[in-house]
């Protein structure tokens, strides 16, 4: 695999953490930090799909 394939793969990786972190911050009653890491996890899958387009 090439660097190319390897960075859309890692960042929906990353993404998929960030929102395991959403739910369970949210379930914790920390509601700021629980729009952080969304945010977060919203730009990971943006940057994923712009490497790919």
């Amino acid at each position: 695999m090439s660097q190319e394939q390897w960075v859309p793969l890692l960042l929906l990786g990353v993404a998929g953490f960030l929102v395991g972190g959403v739910y369970s911050t949210w379930r914790n009653g920390s509601r700021v930090l629980a729009g952080v890491f969304g945010l977060a996890a919203l730009v990971a899958i943006g940057g994923a799909v712009a490497w790919l387009a």
